[in-house]
């Protein structure tokens, strides 16, 4: 097809990831469909009417498109200041947490914006984590060269060094994981060490990173009963394991082509709509669309590591490999806790659980990440 004009819708379709993008649109429609499904049930075993978590969704359906779109067609620039603003909003928010926060199911991690929407900063900060971590990197990289890591002049206290960016990460980190929110902490971590390991981190620094998380676990096991609950619960089997339980039921009942209208056990799945909203798909639409599902996740992680192996800049190569590292950590975290191979960790699976502030932030973390791979690579 030949190019016969130069405006700028016609160049951004040319030049934006068109098979990614496609990939995220076509997740978007599936959650609406998973949401009516799942939603509805869940909706009515509180009492609301069927259709109440679907309208509910349907601004952030719509404003995460808006989103999305509107990020791809952001020049470099723009991508990075929105993601600075993103990071500044976010840890904003994380100290409301500290002095008002909006307690949900006994965690104080969300944030009421006149009692219209309850969002989640640790949620909206992800895009600008992942691209201003990326910026970081690749700034440090032109500063101190290769040996970002032993380099000591990397590691006195000024503006551009190591300290700056660890002290403002351990400060969300602490935030986030006394809300208490052990499974977003942890995930945070695990990205933070894929992205270092991308831009060249010494194997020697990995028993640090991992001592870190486990330490953040002991602490939590020890101090947080429904951590503690629930690991004692996954590893003998004792105490509240009604939702795995429930979950493994209701894939179970799905058999290889689901039950569709007949499917009984979702509607006594909590949190069929966000958490385990794979189970409730699974006894939907059958064990062999559910694992069309995660082929399809699949697809899309795919897509980011080809853009980062194509990278000809390493801001772009360490901002697609982040995200892709926060895609794929996420998705694993939350099927892994769907079929009971993890303890229950309250994550999303991302574009099609229930949850505004999830949706928009891979929305806006996607966009951003079409915008700066189509700048490296036709600029």
């Amino acid at each position: 097809m030949l190019r016969t004009e130069e405006s700028k819708f016609t160049s951004w379709y040319f030049e934006i990831d068109r098979k990614l993008l496609v990939y995220v649109l076509i997740l978007i429609g599936l959650s609406v469909i998973c949401m009516i499904s799942a939603g509805s049930v869940a909706a009515e075993r509180l009492g609301h009417p069927w259709n109440y978590y679907i309208l509910k969704a349907i601004p952030f359906y719509i404003g995460g498109i808006i989103v999305l779109l509107g990020f791809s067609m952001c020049p470099t620039k723009w991508v990075r200041w929105a993601s600075f603003l993103d990071v500044a909003l976010g840890l904003f928010l994380l100290l409301v947490t500290l002095v008002a926060p909006h307690t949900i199911n006994g965690s104080d991690r969300f944030v009421s914006l006149f009692g219209i929407a309850n969002i989640m900063p640790a949620d909206i900060m992800k895009p600008g984590f992942i691209i201003v971590t990326a910026w970081f990197l690749a700034k440090m990289h032109d500063t101190f060269g290769d040996n970002i890591f032993l380099n000591r002049a990397a590691w006195r206290f000024k503006w551009m060094s190591w300290w700056p960016y660890l002290i403002t990460f351990a400060i969300a980190l602490g935030i986030i994981f006394q809300h208490p929110d052990l499974g977003t902490a942890i995930l945070y971590l695990a990205v933070l060490g894929a992205m270092l390991l991308i831009a060249g981190m010494p194997l020697i620094f990995i028993p640090g990173i991992v001592l870190a998380g486990v330490g953040l676990l002991t602490v939590a096991f020890f101090t947080m009963s429904h951590v503690h609950n629930r690991i004692v619960s996954f590893f003998t089997g004792t105490g509240d394991t009604y939702q795995v339980t429930q979950s493994i039921q209701s894939i179970q009942n799905g058999g290889l082509f689901g039950q569709g209208d007949s499917s009984f056990v979702k509607q006594s799945l909590p949190d069929a709509h966000t958490d385990f909203i794979f189970a409730a798909i699974a006894e939907d639409a059958g064990a062999i669309l559910a694992c069309g599902l995660i082929v399809f996740l699949m697809l899309v992680l795919q897509r980011l590591v080809v853009n980062a192996t194509n990278a000809r800049d390493k801001f772009v190569f360490y901002a697609t490999g982040g995200a892709a590292a926060l895609f794929g950590t996420q998705v694993c975290i939350n099927l892994m806790s769907t079929l009971n191979l993890f303890a229950p960790k309250g994550m999303t699976l991302p574009f099609i659980s229930y949850g505004g502030s999830s949706l928009l932030s891979f929305c806006c973390l996607f966009g951003m990440i079409l915008a700066i791979v189509r700048e490296d690579k036709w600029k």
